[in-house]
């Protein structure tokens, strides 16, 4: 693996960069009480350093479930560089394109479960889910069905903070205060086998889900419904795993009343879960799909929404019109930084080696389940979630804030709390003894968790 090692040439302090940042950025998910800065500056490989020279862990990919690569790639910056010098962009409306995105175009259906043949290019993964409901109300429209414009989420979903994608987005939070989201969506359970809701003896989660799917979509009306959107798994929601029977009954259903399914692959593509689609694993067979993050690994801002051959003659083929798209579509640097990192998840076999990190997880990991403030370690590829509770036996969450920050300011280890569950979504390349450090101090931090969410003491 090939990393740029240098430290840049820093022109401020890190105390006068903090400040900078406290008086003129504003960031996504900032706590406003929070008072504390951390201006990163440099990465290589499972490694990033901040201003102060602090080095940190990171098993989080980024932050953000994007880094499959890992940090610092000087092959990626070299394919950045070669394209700025040729053709850094040019427009990909109406009748253009550029060479890099149609070489990718042809790379992501080559990759992509099969039906999945033609190629829209976005931004990123909200703007991919905003285009797929476009496309799925579109779709239908053409087609002489102009009331099918509902879409059917699930709670606790995750699928973006633009209007359309934060309407679908299952988490309350999001939606207070900013008025009425976008029309005609509805949510259903989520397939979280840990936090089933009570089940007569005998009686099947996926029943139960799907009878409830069923439900919601008659009343609604399927005449009325376009599409239904979900996570092979469901990533901020807490590495929710649904039960292998699960996606393929729902897709049995949902084709039934002529509803499309669109696989939100942001997160769980391209080797993340431990294989380049997830939704083809689990059995989706997806009308739409949509990826980002792991595509470029976070060298360049690049999403994409792939359709069945038919979705796109209808919605941009023979007379139509499609009144939608981007600026940076296609971006030609972007393209080809993906096609380069595409190149380096192939050569290293990270989509394999996923599988191999999952398991040393697992393992460092198997202590935790005698723990009683663990409720449930999940585990899907290199992606795992610990989810805490005050009590195991009434499953009473505990909140995952105290263990993350402790892990990142004692033990110098980046993960993520979502809720009550302690994430880690690691760059693949990482190592095993980097595994068994993360692993060992996530150990350390929850043993000493009190059932009100407090800590004790300090290891060091």
């Amino acid at each position: 693996m090939t990393t740029v090692n240098e430290t840049p040439a820093v022109t401020r302090s890190a105390a006068e960069l903090e400040e900078l940042d406290r008086r003129v950025l504003l960031h996504p998910h900032q706590n406003g009480a929070q008072h504390e800065r951390r201006t990163m500056v440099r990465g290589s490989g499972c490694l990033v350093w901040d201003a102060r020279g602090v080095e940190l862990l990171d098993v989080m990919g980024g932050g953000n479930w994007v880094a499959q690569v890992g940090h610092g790639r000087t092959e990626l910056a070299e394919a950045a560089a070669r394209q700025m010098g040729t053709l850094e962009y040019f427009t990909g409306f109406d009748i253009f394109a550029n060479d890099q995105s149609l070489m990718l175009a042809e790379r992501l259906v080559a990759l992509a479960p099969d039906g999945l043949d033609r190629v829209f290019f976005t931004n990123g993964g909200s703007e991919g889910v905003e285009t797929a409901i476009k496309f799925a109300r579109l779709y239908h429209h053409h087609r002489g069905e102009p009331d099918r414009t509902w879409v059917i989420s699930r709670h606790f979903a995750y699928h973006g903070t633009t209007y359309g994608s934060g309407t679908a987005t299952g988490f309350p939070g999001m939606h207070q205060g900013i008025g009425l989201g976008l029309p005609h969506v509805a949510k259903v359970s989520p397939a979280h086998p840990y936090r089933a809701p009570d089940l007569a003896p005998g009686r099947d989660l996926t029943d139960f889900l799907l009878d409830e799917l069923a439900g919601t979509i008659d009343q609604i009306g399927a005449g009325n419904i376009a599409a239904m959107i979900g996570e092979p798994v469901m990533g901020g929601a807490g590495i929710l795993i649904p039960p292998a029977d699960y996606w393929p009954r729902v897709r049995e259903l949902l084709a039934r009343h002529g509803i499309l399914l669109i696989a939100d692959e942001v997160v769980t593509g391209f080797g993340r879960t431990g294989a380049w689609f997830d939704s083809a694993v689990r059995g989706m067979r997806a009308d739409i799909a949509v990826v980002a993050k792991g595509l470029t690994s976070g060298y360049a801002p690049l999403g994409a929404v792939l359709v069945r051959d038919e979705i796109g003659e209808t919605v941009a083929g023979g007379d139509a019109y499609l009144f939608h798209g981007h600026t940076y579509s296609g971006h030609a640097t972007a393209c080809a930084v993906a096609l380069a990192n595409l190149d380096l998840v192939d050569r290293e076999q990270l989509v394999g080696r996923s599988a191999t990190v999952g398991e040393w997880f697992g393992a460092a990991l198997a202590p935790l389940g005698d723990r009683p403030h663990v409720g449930e370690v999940r585990i899907a590829g290199a992606t795992v979630g610990i989810e805490l509770v005050a009590d195991r036996g009434t499953r009473e969450p505990l909140m995952a804030g105290a263990v993350a920050r402790e892990l990142r300011d004692v033990h110098r280890v980046v993960a993520r709390d979502y809720g009550n569950t302690l994430v880690m979504a690691p760059p693949l390349v990482i190592s095993q003894p980097q595994v068994t450090r993360a692993a060992e101090a996530v150990a350390e931090v929850i043993s000493r968790l009190g059932a009100g969410g407090e800590l004790a003491g300090r290891s060091r």
